[in-house]
């Protein structure tokens, strides 16, 4: 991991820093580049902005993690009303869901009851819920409550795998054999190498291979990353191995690479971009910074011109 890159994920978890950047006019327009808005009537237009240039989306509403029933069951009551829109406006849009928002840290019985029940909504609605993966200490908690609603017959749900953890091997190996849908990133927390790899080399190596594990035999995986590289990897295993375009799909960040998701797209590949909007967005905001130089060279001409 960069040192840039450790540093804002640092700074995500400032109390200070984010008073101040949650309070500065510029930089709160800044985060507008990655963050919907704070409303879920901003997160409906911009993935209706999305679907009408042919780019499919995923909504996610940004918060911490819950440290009382109550905050799990108001975090539950915002996906529920994700649900709502999502349908009622007619949206070409999944679902994306942290169970850390559902209490699962604290009370994983209660995380598996909210979950049943965004996922019961979801499937009468007909929309596809993504469980995110958050840090290292909640992929075994994650994976628990998923193995036990998936066999009640919920498989309007599907997971993500994290390339940069060493385990990730082996629980793709698991998960395809159960016909889930896997979307495959190359992971964004702080790890400790002793569970992580620290070398950007060795984790596009990882991606590269389990791209190919996904692609070969998983069940429409999601091939999620901007690295022009991973994707031209994958549409080439793809073309070689007689795996059409129908069978997977890729998936962008919001505001990220916007010209390569409509390429893609142009290109006849299925193109989701993930849409988070909410109050909560600083620390969502600060990864991104840290994870391309170029969007802290963005902000900082920003706030030269404003001192200007």
């Amino acid at each position: 991991m960069s040192a840039l890159r450790g540093f804002f994920i640092y700074l995500s978890e400032n109390r200070a820093v984010q008073r101040f950047v949650l309070r500065n006019p510029v930089t709160r327009r800044m985060s507008r580049r990655f963050v919907a808005g704070e409303t879920l009537a901003d997160g409906v237009a911009a993935v209706r902005g999305l679907n009408r240039q042919g780019l499919h989306a995923s909504l996610n509403y940004l918060g911490e993690k819950t440290t009382s029933p109550r905050e799990a069951e108001e975090a539950t009551r915002h996906y529920l009303e994700i649900l709502g829109a999502i349908t009622r406006e007619r949206l070409d849009c999944n679902l994306s869901i942290k169970l850390s928002q559902l209490g699962l840290a604290g009370d994983p019985a209660q995380a598996e009851t909210l979950l049943r029940r965004i996922l019961e909504a979801a499937r009468r609605d007909r929309v596809f819920v993504r469980i995110d993966m958050e840090e290292s200490a909640l992929v075994d908690p994650t994976l628990a409550v998923w193995r036990t609603v998936w066999p009640e017959g919920y498989t309007n749900v599907g997971l993500v795998i994290q390339a940069y953890l060493f385990r990730s091997r082996k629980d793709v190996e698991a998960l395809v054999e159960t016909g889930v849908r896997i979307r495959l990133v190359k992971g964004a927390y702080l790890e400790p190498r002793s569970v992580a790899y620290p070398r950007k080399p060795d984790v596009d190596a990882q991606y590269q291979s389990l791209t190919e594990a996904l692609l070969g035999r998983g069940t429409y995986p999601a091939i999620a990353t901007h690295d022009p590289k991973m994707i031209e990897h994958a549409k080439t295993f793809a073309a070689r191995e007689g795996i059409t375009p129908d069978r997977f799909e890729f998936q962008m960040i919001y505001g990220v690479r916007r010209d390569l998701q409509v390429a893609l797209a142009g290109e006849g590949y299925h193109m989701r971009v993930y849409v988070p909007f909410g109050e909560q967005w600083y620390p969502y905001f600060m990864r991104r910074l840290g994870e391309r130089p170029a969007n802290v060279f963005f902000l900082l001409r920003s706030v030269f011109a404003e001192w200007r």
